[in-house]
């Protein structure tokens, strides 16, 4: 058996004691998934009953009008619903686990260090984030594509379409894990997760609408060397605004770029992790 086929067993292994986990406390379960759904239309409620109330676009000869935007809105509760299911919660529990010694045991376990603390518990409610944004994305999308100026999304649209969600997936997820990985040093790092959760809010947000004295250098910082903006813009782009039929010379390499920057990060973040653990002192030390 190959050492990829163990791994993806393992993983399937991580979801069912996660799953079973959950549905031992099935009230609770419930629960998390109906305030989950809940803040999902309380958040698109806001943009329906009180943004597009005032308003066609999201910034000033943007092209994000109405639908764009929700295609946008629900691309974002796609990556990040996938974000909080399956990685959030673990990367949260690095510190303890260094504060306890739990690491020692992860480090003594016969598989890849980063792929068990990273994987190893599952927030399936988290998930329902994915089901509000899977139905706002086909509502959007029909909308688009049957309008008098109808959008032209093929199947290779789609395929891009997903390809740059996991994209945007990896970039976030090696922000995390740097982060978490700081605990090594730090031994605490609840600010930096405030940070993560500062500096990811930019990616809620066309980045067109970050324009002027200020918004321009953010807008930069936050593509090129944080890249979050890329995160979701790009994926909901290609939906909503294909880049194709964009004419400024962004648009065209900017997927490229994403697809870089993803490399990169995952790349860098597992450098920053093992170069963490080289630092570790086990708890018995």
């Amino acid at each position: 058996m190959s050492p990829r086929l163990n791994y993806f067993r393992i993983f399937l292994t991580f979801a069912r004691n996660s799953i079973v986990r959950d549905m031992t406390f099935r009230a609770n379960f419930l629960i998390d998934c109906l305030s989950t759904i809940t803040w999902s239309l309380m958040d698109l409620g806001f943009y329906i009953l009180v943004v597009f109330r005032q308003t066609s676009q999201i910034g000033k000869d943007t092209g994000w009008g109405e639908w764009e935007f929700y295609t946008f809105l629900a691309t974002t509760k796609l990556i990040n619903g996938l974000v909080q299911a399956f990685f959030m919660p673990n990367c949260e529990e690095v510190s303890e686990l260094i504060r306890t010694g739990n690491l020692d045991f992860a480090l003594l376990k016969p598989i890849d260090t980063q792929f068990l603390i990273s994987l190893r518990k599952i927030d399936w409610p988290a998930l329902s984030h994915i089901g509000v944004g899977s139905i706002l994305l086909s509502i959007s999308v029909w909308h688009i594509t049957h309008r008098e100026d109808p959008a032209q999304i093929t199947l290779l649209t789609g395929v891009l379409y997903l390809f740059y969600i996991l994209c945007g997936v990896a970039i976030l997820y090696s922000l995390m894990i740097s982060l978490a990985a700081t605990s090594i040093w730090l031994g605490r790092n609840e600010s930096l997760y405030d940070f993560w959760f500062y500096i990811t809010n930019f990616s809620r947000y066309p980045m067109e609408i970050y324009s002027g004295r200020i918004g321009s250098p953010l807008r930069g910082v936050c593509t090129y060397i944080i890249p979050v903006l890329v995160v979701v813009n790009v994926p909901a782009r290609i939906l909503a605004q294909p880049l194709l039929l964009r004419s400024d010379s962004e648009a065209k390499w900017l997927p490229l770029f994403t697809a870089v920057a993803a490399l990169v990060c995952l790349a860098l973040s597992r450098w920053v992790f093992y170069t963490a653990l080289r630092s570790y002192r086990s708890a018995s030390s």
